[in-house]
């Protein structure tokens, strides 16, 4: 497993430091994207039901509840990483786990995909997987802190999850030398 010749914007050296934090690029940009889908949603309600004639302040009240919830469904987890840490932050729960101390990879099905880690002292995180494959940096830090905890002897479970991530990790690493080369059809 090699990662250290990613050719993606964000794997530079400076990303690469020890001390160096890494975060998700594209988290701002799904912010954005999460608020203007809740407001258009109140906006269209507000305009349907004014345009009914039956708006009224209570509820005016309930469309607004019902778009706060449409955000924090749609708000995505802020993840970043440093040497030995990783720390998912989403408006409803926090979680931080120590990546050269982690026991276990699991990788839940169902509406969305999520990957959960847990370290050696109980404590655990849950992230998309995607957020790790589109930010190289972020990966660089996870996967070396995976490979210290499995060299360590801490990782039991979940090798073949890392596995199969590294595999999407390398093929989306592969798609952009296309792209950036113009070999991409």
């Amino acid at each position: 497993m090699r990662y250290g010749n990613d050719v993606r914007p964000g794997t530079d050296a400076l990303s690469r430091r020890p001390g160096r934090v890494a975060r998700d690029r594209h988290w701002a940009r799904d912010l954005r994207t999460s608020l203007r889908c809740s407001v258009a949603l109140l906006v269209l309600l507000l305009a349907v039901d004014g345009a009914m004639g039956g708006l009224t302040w209570w509820r005016g009240a309930l469309w607004g509840v019902l778009a706060a919830l449409l955000f924090v469904v749609l708000c995505p987890v802020r993840v970043s990483a440093g040497e030995g840490w990783l720390a998912a932050r989403s408006v409803v729960r926090r979680g931080r786990v120590r990546t050269d101390l982690l026991v276990s990879v699991r990788t839940t099905d169902g509406v969305a995909r999520r990957l959960v880690l847990q370290d050696a002292f109980g404590q655990r995180a849950e992230i998309d997987p995607d957020v790790l494959v589109d930010n190289p940096a972020l990966w660089y830090r996870f996967a070396e802190d995976a490979r210290t905890a499995a060299a360590n002897g801490f990782l039991q479970y979940g090798t073949g999850e890392l596995r199969d991530l590294a595999e999407r990790v390398d093929g989306a690493t592969a798609l952009t030398v296309l792209r950036i080369s113009g070999l991409e059809s």
